[in-house]
C-alpha cells in the first residue's frame, strides 16, 4: 500500500462502523498485554534493588544503573523505533523486540554478575523502545478513529498505568516469596504467548515506498534524549548542581537544537515539523508529559511518607498502591465514554482538575497511620483524573494524522511517556531533599510536602495548557 493509498485507506477505515469483531478483539487483548508487561518492566525492580545488590556484588552506587540503564534506553530510543516501525513494518518491530525482551529477560535472570545484569537491562530497554511505539502504531491503525479506538487507547492507558503500579507490588511479592529473579522470567512466558498467537491475528503495517530514513535526525534526537535522560537521572543523584548533571542536559539541549535545524532542511525528516506543528500533537504531548511525570513521582514520594514516616515494610507500601491501581481502571473506562461525550479537550481539563484536587489534598497528610484514609481517597480519586488525562493525551496526540504518520505520532507519545516517566522521579526527589532542614519524620515529611505541593502545580499548569492551545474537537463519532 502506497503512502497516497493508506490515507485513502485509512480514512475508509475511520468511517466504517465501530464493530470490535473477534479478530479485532483478539488483536486488542495481544497488543495490551504486551504493554502491561513493558509497564510492569519500569517498576518491578524497584523494591528489589538492595536484594540483588547484596545477591551479585552490586556497590551501593552502581546499584541505581539497574534502573537507569533501562530508562536511559526505553527514553532514548524511542522515537528512532517508532520511525523504524513506519518505513520497515509495525508488525515486524513488534515481532522482533518481543523476541529480544524475552531473551534479555531470560539472560538477566540467570545472571550471575552486575555486567551481564546491566547488559540485560539495556537489551529491555531497548526492547521497550521498539515495542512500545509499534504495538501503538498497530493499535491505531488497527482501530477506526472514533469510539472504537479511544475505547482501546483507555484500555491501554489504564493497563500501562496499572501496569506500573502493579510492577511496585509484584516486585515485592516475587522477592520476598520466590527470588529477584522472577522480576525477570515472568517476562518470558507472556512474551512467547504474544508470540504465537500475533503473527496469525496481527496484519502487517507499512507504506511501499519507503523514504530514506534522515540518519543526521535520528543520530542527533537519540543522543540529545540520552544525555537529558541521563542529566535527569545524575541530578536525582548527586544534585542540581552537580558538574555530570549540568553537561550533560547542556549537551542535550544542543543536541536536540541541532536535530530541531535538521529536521528543517532534510528531505525526508525523521520528525516532519509541520507533524509537531499540529496543536493536538505539541500540545496533547505537553499534557501527557505533566501526567506521566506527576502520578509516577507522586508514587516515589509517596513510597517514602509511607516506609520513612510511617515505618511501612516495602511489601506493605507496595500493596497500599493497589488503591491507586484501581483508579486508574477505573479512570480507562470512564475515560472513553467522557470523550465520547465532552471531547478530549475537555476530558483533559476533567482529569487535570481532578488530579490536582486530590494532589492537593496529600498536604494533609500527618506523621502517623491515623492519615491512611485520606492517602486511599486521593490517590484512589487522582488516579481516576490521571487517567482521563492520559487517555485524552494518547486520543489528542494521535488523532488526525494520516495512517503512515501514526508510527510517529505513537513515537512521540511514547517518548513522552517513558520521559515523564524517567525525569518524574528525580525531579521530585531533588526538591523533597532540599526541603527538608533536619533529619528524622518530620523533616521528611515536611520536604515531601513542599514536594507534593510542587507536582499539583504541575498538573495544574498541564491543565491550563490543555485549556488554553488545544482546540475542542470531540470524538470523530460525534
Amino acid at each position: 500500500m502506497s503512502v497516497t493509498e493508506s490515507e485513502t485507506a485509512g480514512t475508509a477505515v475511520r468511517s466504517a462502523p465501530a464493530v470490535l469483531t473477534p479478530r479485532l478483539r483478539l488483536v486488542l487483548v495481544l497488543l495490551l498485554a504486551a504493554q502491561f508487561m513493558l509497564a510492569v518492566d519500569f517498576s518491578i525492580l524497584n523494591v528489589a534493588l538492595p536484594v540483588i545488590g547484596a545477591g551479585l556484588g552490586f556497590s551501593l552506587g552502581h546499584l541505581q544503573w539497574i534502573g537507569t540503564a533501562f530508562a536511559l534506553c526505553a527514553a532514548g530510543f524511542t522515537l528512532l523505533f517508532g520511525r523504524v516501525a513506519d518505513l520497515f513494518g509495525r508488525r515486524r518491530l513488534f515481532l522482533g523486540g518481543l523476541v529480544v525482551l524475552g531473551a534479555a529477560s531470560l539472560v538477566g535472570g540467570l545472571a550471575q554478575n552486575p555486567e551481564v545484569l546491566i547488559a540485560a537491562r539495556v537489551f529491555q530497554g531497548l526492547a521497550t523502545a521498539a515495542v512500545t511505539p509499534a504495538g501503538l502504531s498497530l493499535m491505531t491503525t488497527s482501530f477506526p478513529e472514533g469510539p472504537l479506538r479511544e475505547k482501546a487507547l483507555g484500555l491501554n492507558g489504564a493497563l500501562m498505568s496499572a501496569g506500573f503500579t502493579t510492577g511496585a507490588i509484584l516486585g515485592g511479592v516475587l522477592t520476598d516469596l520466590l527470588s529477584w529473579r522472577w522480576a525477570f522470567f515472568i517476562n518470558v512466558p507472556v512474551a512467547l504467548a504474544v508470540l504465537f498467537i500475533a503473527p496469525t491475528v496481527i496484519k502487517e503495517s507499512r507504506p511501499d515506498e519507503r523514504p530514506k530514513l534522515d540518519l543526521p535526525g535520528a543520530v542527533s534526537v537519540t543522543l540529545g534524549l540520552l544525555a537529558v535522560v541521563f542529566g535527569l537521572t545524575q541530578a536525582g543523584e548527586r544534585g542540581w548542581g552537580s558538574s555530570s548533571a549540568l553537561l550533560s542536559l547542556a549537551a542535550g539541549v544542543v543536541l536536540l537544537i541541532v536535530f530541531w535545524v535538521v529536521e528543517g532542511k532534510v528531505a525526508a525528516p525523521l520528525v516532519p515539523l509541520s507533524v509537531l506543528g499540529k496543536r493536538s500533537v505539541a500540545w496533547g504531548n505537553v499534557a501527557g508529559l505533566l501526567a506521566f511525570l506527576t502520578e509516577t513521582s507522586l508514587v516515589f514520594l509517596l513510597t517514602l511518607y509511607l516506609q520513612e514516616v510511617l515505618g511501612f515494610s516495602p511489601l506493605a507500601a507496595g500493596l497500599s498502591f493497589g488503591v491507586l491501581g484501581l483508579g486508574t481502571v477505573v479512570g480507562g473506562w470512564v475515560a472513553p465514554k467522557g470523550i465520547g461525550k465532552i471531547g478530549s479537550k475537555r476530558t483533559l481539563i476533567t482529569g487535570g482538575i481532578l488530579q490536582t484536587v486530590f494532589t492537593a489534598a496529600l498536604l494533609g497528610l500527618g506523621d502517623d497511620r491515623s492519615w491512611m484514609w485520606l492517602l486511599l481517597v486521593a490517590t484512589f480519586a487522582g488516579g481516576v483524573g490521571n487517567m482521563l488525562v492520559i487517555v485524552g493525551f494518547m486520543v489528542t496526540a494521535t488523532s488526525g494524522l494520516a495512517d503512515h504518520e501514526q508510527g510517529l505520532a505513537t513515537g512521540l507519545a511514547t517518548m513522552t511517556q517513558q520521559i515523564g516517566i524517567t525525569m518524574g522521579t528525580p525531579i521530585m526527589s531533588a526538591i523533597a531533599t532540599a526541603a527538608m532542614t533536619g533529619t528524622g519524620g518530620a523533616a521528611i515529611l515536611g520536604g515531601l510536602k513542599v514536594a507534593i505541593a510542587v507536582n499539583a502545580a504541575l498538573v495544574l499548569f498541564g491543565a491550563l495548557t490543555s485549556a488554553l492551545f488545544l482546540r475542542g474537537a470531540r470524538s470523530s463519532a460525534q
